[in-house]
């Protein structure tokens, strides 16, 4: 990853820390229906690669949704943690997690299920669903 930090961050009640190695700090949002509902709006995320430690793992609580991704989540104040990609162990963690606000958004995935009610200001690559397939599969 270009341009990686090693980073820390944590849920709401901070019983759940985060701890990445490789996070990159090129910032994501998906409009996939399920990360919207999961995230009551778009899911910004950054990729944090496969090197990831978590504390607090007594308190994480997990959805499988799907055959290739986890979807993680704080038991105790709910917040959103992570999307973890099965095939590649990738995670992608939720960017408010971190207290870093150099975050640069580059990326908006599934852009044909963005409903009409928002829209971003900032220029970023728009990916549809068959562009994601193509190119992370």
């Amino acid at each position: 990853m270009s341009q990686s930090k090693s980073t820390t961050g944590h849920c709401l009640c901070g019983k759940i820390k985060i701890h990445a190695k490789q996070m990159n700090p090129a910032l994501s949002a998906c409009h996939c229906g399920m990360c919207r509902k999961w995230s009551a709006g778009p899911y910004f995320a950054v990729d944090c690669g496969t090197d990831v430690n978590i504390d607090g793992q007594e308190h994480l609580g997990i959805y499988h949704s799907s055959e290739w991704g986890d979807r993680a989540f704080c038991k105790h104040c709910g917040t959103t943690l992570f999307y973890h990609l099965k095939p590649t162990n990738h995670y992608y963690v939720s960017a408010e997690l971190f207290d870093d606000k150099t975050l640069i958004f580059t990326q908006q995935i599934f852009i044909e299920d963005k409903p009409d009610y928002y829209e971003f200001a900032n220029h970023t690559r728009k990916m549809t669903a068959e562009d994601v397939m193509a190119a992370y599969s």
